[in-house]
This record gives structure tokens, sequence and C-alpha cells, in this order.
């Protein structure tokens, strides 16, 4: 009956639009013959007065949006709508004018900004709701519009915002650009194996969000719920978000971000998520990444697909990046729409995988046995996340550099695990590098992946022969697998080790990540016991294109441009907790890291 009721209010408003537009038509061709009552020559009306009639227009329009979000955010925060000054004041009022302070080169320490920042007041929150509406004009504009907001590269692969046209379409929003920041926009579009529903709300819940992206959001929260949308689903959501977003290598610094994020229903199978920057809203420590509305179109496609267009548009302040990895960031595939894209495709097809029950029985290895497949893709889940979360240089670790001069340095830290199920207790040395190898991205998840190469690389497989035990493959390509892998020890009297590994590879990014796993723990997840109650300590690899191939497809393309490599590392160093860390156990975890470097470019080169 609700939706119904809404239905018909949403084709009412239409009308009434179509109705508007026809009236503006007619009064414009009114004004373009009119004539001087003095003179009867042709008045001078200058081309502003219909801007403004038709900004006057898309205002009233906005106004009401805004309206009918803020009564929705009322009757679920059961707190009254407030009036307050709308968008067609000529001078946004002051909270909006986001020039009033330009950026300083002032640097944001360590997770300053997140920890600073509190839900937002009441008196923000009409700002933020008028914020929110105009921002999803802005995406939905900047994921249709062609040539000249967006301008086509030669070969049709990429297209580039038009930054003058940018300024000329939307004059208003979060102010200009602050001294110092660079631009990064991009705009990707794919069709992908869910369906608009469970996409949406994948967007929606902070868990799951991060959950899908644990590549590339190492932390995020919901700070406040402003609506929970209307007749049980999204439609009209708005919430008050922080997230921080990296690129797997302790040498290019996180970005934190405040913002306020909003889903809305355009038309019936088309919604659309965005996010815009609130930093301005109070003054807080200076930032160094806004987010100009930023998101995604999803349209609903035969067959539980969705087609889903991407739009990621920041300006940042990144010169602390690595010299190795300023290319690739200033490229914008390391935070750029086809990076998120190609993980939500990736990520997908994996959850189609987890729910699939057609499975052949015939191949050697292959887990038929559902809850088993369920239990072992949770617990390879959990270990991916804990990799990236450990690999990257987020405000939460504090990373310390050692030896080596250069690009090549180890940078160490040590956390200590305590009553984590999940971990094995005691003092955990974690230990990473990122280095430039002059072969493909493809050559080295393939090299790396394959059971049969280890023990080139794996100096605690210590000589034993590898052998896959079980296999899950969670996508097209076969790379996209988990497995577990059996080291049977050269050494007889040595016991054998069991190694939990997934691989995974996007146009974008690969990874190779594993952990040793117990026996007994694995016997129970493969049975479908609980995957939470194993203890893990994974190291891996994650591969990146280093983003000077011309073509923007960075794994699959294994002609030019070469990989940037990070190897990062997990050990326990003492089980008690408490226990003071030896020199000599940071000099065995370096030495580790320093062989497995040297192995690798030995194999590849």
């Amino acid at each position: 009956m609700k939706t119904q009721h809404e239905r018909q209010e949403n084709t009412q408003l239409r009308t009434e639009n179509e109705k508007l537009r026809a009236d503006n038509m007619r009064y414009r061709e009114a004004l373009s013959t009119a004539s001087c009552p003095n003179c009867g020559g042709p008045t001078a009306i200058g081309q502003m007065s219909f801007d403004e009639h038709h900004l006057r227009l898309e205002n009233a329009r906005l106004r009401e949006e805004i309206d009918r979000i803020s009564a929705i955010a009322a009757k679920y925060v059961g707190k009254p709508v407030v009036n307050y000054p709308l968008l067609s004041s000529p001078m946004p009022p002051r909270p909006l004018d986001f020039s009033a302070q330009p950026g300083t080169g002032e640097m944001c320490g360590a997770g300053e900004l997140l920890r600073s920042i509190s839900a937002p007041t009441e008196a923000d929150k009409p700002m933020i709701i008028e914020l929110a509406v105009a921002a999803m004009e802005e995406l939905v504009r900047m994921a249709q519009i062609g040539e000249p907001l967006w301008i086509t590269s030669l070969d049709g692969t990429t297209s580039e915002l038009n930054e003058e046209e940018y300024i000329r379409t939307f004059p208003r929003g979060i102010g200009p650009k602050p001294t110092g920041f660079k631009c990064e926009a991009s705009r990707e579009t794919a069709v992908v194996i869910m369906n608009h529903i469970n996409l949406v709300e994948i967007l929606m819940d902070v868990h799951q969000w991060s959950t899908v992206f644990s590549g590339i959001v190492s932390k995020a929260s919901t700070l406040d719920v402003l609506s929970t949308g209307v007749a049980g689903n999204y439609n009209g959501a708005l919430q008050v978000m922080t997230a921080e977003l990296q690129v797997p290598s302790p040498l290019v610094p996180t970005r934190e971000s405040y913002y306020v994020r909003y889903c809305k229903l355009h038309a019936e199978g088309t919604w659309a998520v965005v996010d815009v920057s609130l930093d301005n809203l109070r003054p807080g420590p200076t930032v160094r990444c806004r987010r100009r509305p930023s998101g995604c179109l999803i349209q609903e496609m035969p067959n539980g697909y969705s087609k889903v267009t991407w739009v990621e548009h920041v300006e940042v302040d990144d010169r602390g990046v690595h010299n190795l990895y300023k290319q690739l960031v200033s490229s914008g595939h390391a935070f750029g729409a086809r990076r998120w894209v190609a993980t939500l495709d990736r990520q997908c097809e994996r959850l189609a995988s987890v729910m699939a029950t057609n499975i052949p029985t015939g191949d050697v290895g292959v887990i038929t046995n559902q809850d088993g497949r369920k239990s072992m893709l949770k617990l390879a889940e959990r270990m991916v996340i804990s990799f990236c979360a450990g690999v990257s240089a987020s405000t939460a670790h504090t990373w310390t550099t050692l030896s080596g001069t250069g690009a090549d340095d180890v940078r160490v830290m040590t956390r200590k695990s305590v009553d984590d199920p999940g971990r094995p207790p005691g003092i955990v040395l974690s230990a990473a590098t990122s280095f430039w190898l002059p072969v493909s991205p493809k050559r080295v998840f393939d090299f790396l992946r394959d059971e049969n190469y280890r023990s080139e690389w794996d100096i605690l497989s210590n000589g034993g022969v590898v052998q896959e035990m079980a296999h899950i493959a969670n996508g097209r390509d076969t790379g996209n697998c988990v497995s577990l892998l059996r080291v049977n020890s050269a050494n007889s009297s040595q016991s054998n080790m069991l190694i939990l590994q997934e691989s995974c590879t996007d146009p974008t990014a690969s990874f190779v990540i594993y952990a040793p796993v117990d026996i007994v723990a694995m016997n129970v997840v493969l049975n479908g016991g609980d995957p939470d109650y194993v203890a893990l300590l994974p190291s891996g690899f994650a591969i990146l294109p280093d983003g000077t191939t011309a073509s923007a497809g960075g794994i699959v393309d294994t002609g030019s441009g070469g990989s940037l490599l990070t190897v990062a590392f997990q050990i326990l160093v003492d089980s008690v907790p408490t226990a003071k860390l030896s020199l000599g156990s940071v000099a065995t975890v370096n030495n580790l890291i320093a062989c497995t470097v040297e192995r690798i470019k030995a194999s590849l080169s």
C-alpha cells in the first residue's frame, strides 16, 4: 500500500516536472521573440535570465526532494523538521562555503582526522541533507554525461574528466580545490553477477562494504544514521561515515575521509549511492583528501545481473606517496573507479561460488561438501582481510624502517595478541617491503600461486614437496581460488605442514595470501565447522601494475609494464604476550624477507 502510494507520488511529481518544463520552453520562446514596447525592436535579454529561470526550476525540484528527505529523517530520528536556508540564495550559506580555508601544507597526523571526528550535531543535519541531495544530482549526471565533460582517450579505453567543463557544469558543491591538491577523477562501467538489491545492501552496510572491498578499505565506521530509508528498503537512506582507503603497500599513505552516504531509487530497478565529503562542516585537523560526489549507479539487468557505473572523484594531497608508486597513483588506477569496479566484479563471482550447489564431483581435491566449502571460504576471507589490514601504511599501525637504503627498506611492526581466538597468542612481528620487478603482473602472479614453484621462494617449506590437497574455484579466472596445500617435509623426522592459500586476481591488483594451519582445526572446517576459532597468521604478496602500461588493463596485460610487488610476513616470535622482543628475532625476520625477495628476483629475471 505504502509502496503504491509512493509510486503514485513519484508519477505525480514526474508529471508536474514535465508541465514545468513545457512552461519553461513556452516562456523561453516568448522571451526570444519579445519586442520592446517603446521602439518595437528586439529586447536585449541576456542568456543569464534563461539560466536563472532554469536554476530556479531546478531549485524548486531540489527543495522538494530535500523536504521529503528531511521529513523521512525526522520520522526515523524522531526530531522535528527544521527550516533552513536553501541553495536558492545567490551565495551558499556559510557552512557550505568551503573556499573559506584553502588547504594548507600541513599534514594530518596518525589517524588524527578519524579520531577527532564525532557524530554530526543537530544543527549540521539540515546542511548534510542539502549537500547529499545536491551530490546525488551531480553523481547521476556525472555517470551519464559524455563529451565534453568526459574526454575519451584515442584508443577508447579510458575517459578523463575535463576540469574546466566540470566547474562550468557544477558551479556549486564543496567549493574550489584546495591549494596544492591534485584532482583524480575516473569513471568505469561493468556488468556484475549480483542483483541490484543485494548490491545496494552491501554498499549501505558498513560491515559488508568493508569486507567486500577489504583490499581498498582498511577501516570504516558509521557515525550516525540520519535516515534508514522508506518502505523497508534503502531508498532515502542517509548515513554519516568515516573510512580509510589504502593501497596494499607500506609506501603509500592511506586516505581518510569523513562523508555522508546517500542512497536513492531513481526509477524502477535503478539505484544510486553517493558519497560527498563533510570535512568542512566544522574546523578540525587539515584534510589530505576530499571526496567530491563519488559513488555508483546500479541498473537491474536480466538473470540477476546488474550494470554498475562507478564514478570516483577526489582531490588529494599525494606528496607522501613513495616514488615507486607515484606513477600508479597519479594514473588513477590505485584508488580510481576501475579498481573499485574490478574488485566488485571479482567479489561478486566469489560470492556466487559460495552459493553454488552444482559442483562437478569428478575432479580430485575439489571440495563438494556445501558446508565445508562455506566454512573454508569464510576462513580464507578472514585471512585475506587480516593480510590487507596489516600491510598498508594505515594510521592504525606504526611501522619502523629497518636496514637498507632506498626502495628495498624493510618495515616492521609488533603486535601483542591476547584473547583473540582467530590469532595465536603472543608477540607477532610483521614485516613488509615493496619493490619493482621488470616482469608483467600476470607472470608474477602465476609464478607465486603455483605450488610447483613454491620451493623456489618459500624458505619455510624447507625444500619439501608441495601438494594441493583440496581446491575451491571462485571465479572465471583459474587464478581465483582457495586451496589447501600440504608440505611434505624432506626430513622424515619433521611433521608435515598444512597451508591455506587464497589467490585472487583482477585487472587492477592480484594477491597470493597464505597461512600455516593446524591439521585438526582444518578437518573441523572441512566438515562445515566454525572457522572463527582457527588461529591464523597470514603472510603473502600483493601484486600491482606499475602504472606504465599504455592500456588500462594491468594484470590482464602480459605485454609491457612491470610490477610492484609487496611481500609481507607475520611471524609469532614469542608465545608469551608479555615477553620482550629480542633484536635477534627482528634480524631473523629481516633476513627471511631479504632472502625471499632475492629468490623471487632470481627466479623471474
